[in-house]
C-alpha cells in the first residue's frame, strides 16, 4: 500500500475571481502529495531539512508564494516542488547526508534564479531556489 503525505497545501481560502462576463479564473493549485512506502522516514526528512511539521494525520501547512510561479517546458516528463533556502550548496550536502540524492548541483540561470535539483530519499524529484531577503536571489 502506498502511503500518502497529504500537503495541506489548500488554496481554498483565495477567493476564485469571476469576471463581469462570468468568466472565472485559472483553476487554483489546491494540495500536492508527496508518497514515500517509508512514510515516517520521510516525514523526518523534510522536518529535519525545512522544517516541514505534519499533524498526526500527516497533514502539513506551508507558506507560499502566491501566485505561484510556474512554467511548462520542453524536457523529460516530471514535476518539481521548489523550495526556497538561503543557501542552495549547503542544503544539497545537508539533503545527501539524509540519504536524499542530487541530480544537478547548484546552479545559475542568469537573470532568472539560482537553482538546485535533488530527490528525496522515497525518490520525489524536487528543486531548490536560492533565497535572499525573502525573493529569489537572481545572478
Amino acid at each position: 500500500m502506498r502511503v500518502i503525505i497529504s500537503i495541506a497545501y489548500l488554496l481554498l481560502a483565495v477567493p476564485i475571481a469571476v469576471s463581469a462576463q462570468g468568466t472565472s479564473a485559472p483553476a487554483p493549485i489546491v494540495f500536492f502529495d508527496l508518497a514515500s512506502p517509508k512514510v515516517e522516514e520521510l516525514k523526518a526528512f523534510y522536518a529535519d531539512l525545512f522544517g516541514w511539521r505534519s499533524d498526526a494525520t500527516g497533514q502539513l501547512a506551508l507558506p507560499i508564494t502566491a501566485p505561484l510561479p510556474s512554467a511548462f517546458r520542453q524536457d523529460p516528463s516530471e514535476k518539481r516542488i521548489y523550495i526556497g533556502v538561503a543557501d542552495v550548496a549547503k542544503k544539497l550536502d545537508e539533503i545527501k547526508s539524509r540519504g536524499g540524492t542530487i541530480d544537478v548541483p547548484r546552479f545559475e540561470v542568469p537573470g532568472v534564479a539560482v537553482l538546485g535539483l535533488f530527490k528525496d530519499p522515497a525518490g520525489n524529484a524536487m528543486g531548490l531556489v536560492e533565497m535572499q531577503n525573502g525573493k529569489p536571489m537572481v545572478p
